[in-house]
C-alpha cells in the first residue's frame, strides 16, 4: 500500500464511517480527542496546536470546514486550498488519526456523534463558549483550550504574501 493510500484512508466521508471507527476505538479503550477548524495554510501555528492537542490522547480527530463553511466564515476569498487539499495535508500528520468535513456552520452535530474524551480548541476561546462543551461533558469527557503561537496565522501570511514589507509580517522573536 502506498504512502499516499494510507495518509487517504484517514479521511472519512460520513459521519456514519467515521462513527463506526469511532465505536472501534473506544471499545478498545482508546482515548479519542477532536478538534476543528479551518486549516487553510497550514503553518507552525496549527502543527504546534494540533501536535499539543494529540498528546491529550491516543486518536486525534479534526473536523475540518468545507470549502463553503470556510467562505462563510472567512469571507468570499477563501479558502485558499480546497477542502481535499486540506484534508490530505492534515492527515499526512503522523499525530493525526482522522478527518472528517462538516458543511454546517458548527461541528456541534459531529461532537454530539462522536462524543470525544476530550474537545480541544485554540487560545482565543474559554472553555465556557466551546460549541459542543456541554455536551462533552455531560457525558465524562472534559475541554481543554491549547493557547495559540503568537505570530502565526493564515492571516498573517497571506498578509506577507501579498505585501511583504508590512509590519504585520515581521518574524516572530522564537
Amino acid at each position: 500500500m502506498s504512502h499516499l493510500t494510507k495518509i487517504q484512508e484517514k479521511i472519512f466521508e460520513s459521519k456514519e464511517i467515521l462513527s463506526q471507527k469511532v465505536k472501534e476505538w473506544k471499545k478498545n479503550n482508546r482515548k479519542i480527542v477532536f478538534t476543528n477548524g479551518c486549516f487553510d495554510l497550514l503553518h507552525r501555528g496549527h502543527v504546534e496546536y494540533l501536535s499539543q492537542a494529540a498528546d491529550l490522547g491516543e486518536i486525534l480527530i479534526v473536523g475540518l470546514n468545507t470549502d463553503n463553511s470556510v467562505k462563510k466564515l472567512k469571507g468570499e476569498t477563501r479558502p485558499l486550498q480546497d477542502e481535499y487539499t486540506r484534508a490530505l495535508i492534515l492527515c499526512a500528520l503522523a499525530f493525526v488519526s482522522a478527518v472528517i468535513l462538516f458543511d454546517e456552520e458548527t461541528p456541534f452535530s459531529l461532537i454530539s456523534e462522536i462524543l470525544p474524551d476530550v474537545l480541544v480548541k485554540g487560545g482565543d476561546y474559554s472553555a465556557e463558549n466551546v460549541v459542543g462543551a456541554d455536551v462533552v461533558t455531560q457525558n465524562g469527557g472534559k475541554v481543554e483550550i491549547i493557547p495559540f503561537v503568537s505570530g502565526f496565522s493564515t492571516t498573517n501570511l497571506v498578509q506577507k504574501m501579498t505585501n511583504p514589507l508590512s509590519e504585520s509580517t515581521q518574524k516572530p522573536n522564537n
